[in-house]
């Protein structure tokens, strides 16, 4: 608060004054300002570590589900024979030969088979008669009500609204007349249809243009059909397709996707190592000469989390789940089985070699990260104990979200401490201005006496002169 006239009356500078006395009473704010940086640095911190360990617990989850131990490769020695994984597919080797293609059925109505009395009609031409034509696939048959008037291409829409599975075409022939082709919407021999045509409708003679037929391959020397291309059952977990007929055995090869599996490996250790690179910067201490840590050293190459036994705590806990046994009993137990060592500072390496080998007895590299713990959470792998861990430390009430609301509520408060220290600065400053003004009053009046007094002095002396 400034009063323009103050120290009028008294000829102080009593602004100097107020503000040298105010900026006295701000000065624990200096220190105020610098521990809310600090704790909002630290804030920052457990935001970081929080992505980092949430970024950790996803991909650890990864390891512990089937999916990512049953992926499979599929290659095939022939192009026509195409393979794709439909569900958990059993590694082998399926030798195929292709003998028929699967088809749909064909028929051709209208002048296509002159021995029936049928005749090609020309472009537009009616019936002349009446009649009805009857469709039939295996259960199901439909009428179609045919009058005279009707030609080929109002047939042909009668059909493909009946909703019978057949679609029905007008083509023309080489001499420009007109016949109606059906043609089933789908291949194999249980999709084929009968069509019975009234003799009133003399013109609609019929033929088969092409019989209703289903694939067929010898499967290691099996038989097998299927009404399409596509065999999707006779492998469990895998579904393989044909386009051609083959004089020779092509060869269907089903592999472990042991690539898919290094990288999820790999990225768990590198998801590890970022996460205690952060915690190991974050609570790196800078010690004085007898081997005290230097709690000053906060700008000289210190962590902002120097000293926080909660950080120490956890990133011992990481590094003790990365020496962890695990519950599988298979021959691998241990992350440095498949050459996943811990090195100085904490950080895991990987030897390819030795994971290589690893991969050569996927169900023991499985057990080893995704073994089942028991009902007291015992006996688990080394991916189920660290998705229980990060899966802790993310919850409402764990460790991080305990850590981050406890900073909170210290730069709360700390904030409370610096608007008591600016309130108490703004009532001095008031005050002050206050005595000072009520100073200029006081030494305005005594100043007015002293003028009265020296004239009346003045005047006496003239007087008695």
């Amino acid at each position: 608060m400034a009063i323009s006239s103050a120290g009028i009356g008294s000829g102080l500078d009593v602004g100097k004054i107020v503000e040298q006395m105010v900026a006295a009473e701000k000065t624990p704010l200096k220190k105020l300002e610098t521990k809310a940086e600090g704790i909002q640095t630290q804030i920052s911190t457990y935001g970081e570590i929080k992505s980092l360990t949430s970024k950790l617990g996803d991909i650890v989850s990864k390891l512990t589900r089937d999916s990512a131990w049953n992926g499979v490769n599929i290659s095939s020695s022939n192009s026509t024979i195409s393979g794709t994984m439909t569900g958990i597919a059993t590694p082998g080797t399926y030798n195929i030969r292709v003998t028929h293609l699967a088809q749909a059925q064909t028929t051709v109505v209208g002048g296509a088979d002159a021995d029936a009395g049928a005749v090609a009609l020309a472009k537009d031409e009616t019936m002349g008669a009446s009649g009805k034509i009857t469709l039939k696939m295996g259960d199901v048959e439909k009428e179609l009500s045919i009058s005279s008037s009707d030609t080929l291409t109002k047939i042909a829409a009668k059909v493909n609204e009946a909703g019978m599975g057949v679609q029905a075409s007008v083509v023309t022939d080489v001499d420009g007349k007109e016949r109606l082709m059906l043609r089933s919407k789908e291949t194999g021999t249980d999709k084929a249809f009968t069509v019975e045509i009234d003799p009133a409708l003399s013109k609609l003679g019929q033929a088969p243009a092409q019989a209703a037929q289903n694939a067929k391959v010898e499967l290691n020397g099996m038989a097998v059909e299927s009404s399409s291309n596509t065999f999707a059952n006779t492998i469990p977990g895998l579904s393989f397709t044909v386009s051609e007929v083959t004089t020779n055995d092509a060869t269907l090869t089903v592999k472990a996707d042991t690539e898919a599996m290094k990288k999820n490996i790999q990225e768990f250790v590198d998801a590890y190592n970022e996460l205690n690179d952060l915690l190991t910067k974050s609570t790196k201490s800078v010690r004085t000469a007898d081997g005290k840590v230097d709690q000053s050293a906060q700008n000289s190459g210190a962590g902002t989390l120097q000293g926080d036994s909660a950080t120490v705590s956890l990133q011992n806990s990481l590094r003790m789940l990365t020496q962890g046994i695990s519950g599988s009993k298979g021959s691998l137990t241990r992350l440095s089985d498949i050459g996943i060592q811990m090195q100085e500072g904490g950080k895991l390496s990987l030897d390819a070699s030795k994971l290589d080998k690893a991969l050569t007895n996927i169900d023991d590299l499985k057990g080893l990260f995704a073994n089942k713990a028991d009902g007291l959470g015992q006996g688990g792998g080394i991916a189920v104990n660290f998705k229980n861990f990060t899966d802790k430390l993310l919850a409402f009430d764990g460790t991080l979200n305990t850590k981050s609301d406890s900073l909170e509520s210290k730069l709360k408060s700390n904030t409370a401490e610096q608007d008591k220290v600016n309130k108490r600065a703004d009532a001095l400053e008031t005050r002050l201005y206050q005595q000072y003004s009520a100073l200029d009053v006081k030494m305005a009046s005594l100043n007015a006496l002293n003028s009265y007094v020296s004239q009346m002095v003045t005047t006496w002396n003239k007087s008695k002169d």
